[in-house]
């Protein structure tokens, strides 16, 4: 399970990433609860909380496809690196005026890659079971 686990290894440092920026932030605007109406930490905290909704399931998906097929699949393989990315431009894109090309692929580019795997992960299941 290599590719998910470095994949999952990425997006753990980048979820780090987004909990330091909102903890700097909250710090030198004094914040410790909630936004505090400060639209930049609203920004910052919504692009946090949008990474843990949607990379985990992701992750698990990814797992249990590459578990099914087994290692190597340069498919599998690229949509862990676009993952990665799409979550990048995501999290630059919630700290800009809104809309915006970067909030738009982060998060349009996470639903295509989750409806992706999530049929993949349907079409393996249905394989295996017939």
């Amino acid at each position: 399970m290599m590719i998910t686990l470095v994949t999952a290894g990425f997006c753990g440092l980048l979820y780090f990433v987004l909990t330091l920026r909102v903890g700097q932030l909250r710090q030198s605007e004094k914040v410790m609860l909630g936004d505090g109406g400060n639209d930049v930490l609203l920004g910052r905290i919504r692009a946090h909380a949008n990474f843990a909704e949607f990379v985990p399931i992701i992750l698990i998906l990814m797992g249990a496809i590459e578990a099914s097929i087994g290692a190597g699949n340069e498919l599998l393989a690229s949509t862990g690196i676009l993952l990665f990315l799409l979550r990048i431009s995501h999290a630059f894109g919630m700290t800009r005026p809104a809309p915006n090309p970067f909030r738009l692929a982060g998060a349009v580019g996470t639903w295509i890659v989750l409806v992706g795997l999530s049929i993949w992960a349907i079409v393996l299941a249905y394989g295996h079971a017939g």
